[in-house]
């Protein structure tokens, strides 16, 4: 049992766990949100010959697939972006959202466990999630702002891999949290660092690797739809 001074978190990755998108795809419908279809399908034609080399830079290093590809977003007005994402969550995100995920965080919620999302999207995009589950913590990268423009730089190291675990410390040091006592979900070989920092380790809708550690480790998983 944790100490009476602890308390107990469950800790979410978003992408891939929580609902069905990845960083591309939100970047792709906030850039042509309004734009007539005939100009949508030009734009992602005129996309398409960057997805090799993404492709081929996240089986590399994600982090660095992840500050290559914010990049897009430079010279992009800050809060034209921001107001786009409320939008984008309602029309887009939110029927992707899993049903098995909105019911688990609502059995952590009634059980007073404190429920932190934890993610590489970036923030504006993560939050009306965030308010959609009314989540306890929001741990996801900002992009920095020069004159109400994205420079396309994130503020941080992009929080993938072991920076998730090093946040997910930060905050239970700063919360008192017992890691021990607390879960975390996660849906890839990436989320390994976040998966391992807690005492409860859950996996859902693995890859092949990610599906094989769990197995050896014995860690539940799930697979939701």
């Amino acid at each position: 049992m944790a100490p009476a001074s602890k308390k107990i978190a469950a800790f979410f990755d978003v992408d891939g766990t929580l609902l069905k998108s990845t960083i591309v795809h939100c970047y792709l419908w906030l850039r042509s949100a309004h734009d007539p279809f005939l100009l949508k399908q030009l734009r992602l034609v005129g996309f398409l010959p960057k997805i090799g080399y993404y492709l081929i830079l996240d089986s590399i290093s994600r982090t660095r697939f992840n500050q290559v590809f914010y990049r897009n977003y430079r010279g992009k007005n800050a809060a034209e972006i921001k107001a786009l994402s409320t939008e984008m969550f309602e029309t887009y995100l939110r029927p992707k959202i899993f049903s098995e995920a909105v019911s688990e965080i609502q059995q952590y919620k009634q059980q007073d466990t404190t429920v932190v999302l934890v993610t590489g999207s970036l923030d504006f995009i993560v939050q009306p999630i965030a308010d959609y589950f009314n989540v306890d913590a929001v741990l996801a990268p900002q992009l920095q702002e020069q004159d109400g423009v994205f420079t396309g730089e994130l503020t941080t190291a992009p929080l993938i891999a072991e920076e998730k675990a090093i946040a997910m410390r930060n905050f239970a040091d700063q919360h008192e949290i017992s890691l021990e006592e607390s879960y975390a979900y996660g849906d890839s070989r990436s989320d390994l660092p976040m998966l391992e920092c807690v005492g409860n380790p859950v996996v859902v809708n693995p890859g092949k690797a990610l599906r094989e550690i769990a197995l050896k480790s014995g860690w539940e998983m799930h697979e939701w739809l």
